[in-house]
């Protein structure tokens, strides 16, 4: 009687970490939780406009959301 063959799982995909987003997965998280269209050239015109950014061009969610409040605030 010959063994079954067992197939192996599909790679798991990778954890999203809020401390480094790709702007696509931020921009998909953002629109999600806000309820509002958030793109990817939004992000991309704020980290011009001087949001912080990690080194590989990731977002930090805690460190952009605490620009967006300092952005709010002044009044821009």
């Amino acid at each position: 009687m010959p063994s079954e063959i067992t197939p192996a799982p599909p790679p798991a995909k990778p954890a999203l970490s809020s401390t480094a987003l790709s702007l696509p997965d931020a921009a998909a998280l953002l629109s999600k939780v806000s309820g509002e269209p958030i793109t990817i050239e939004m992000l991309e015109s704020d980290v011009e406009a001087g949001a912080p950014a990690n080194p590989d061009g990731t977002l930090n969610l805690v460190h952009y959301a605490a620009w967006l409040v300092r952005e709010v605030s002044r009044g821009d």
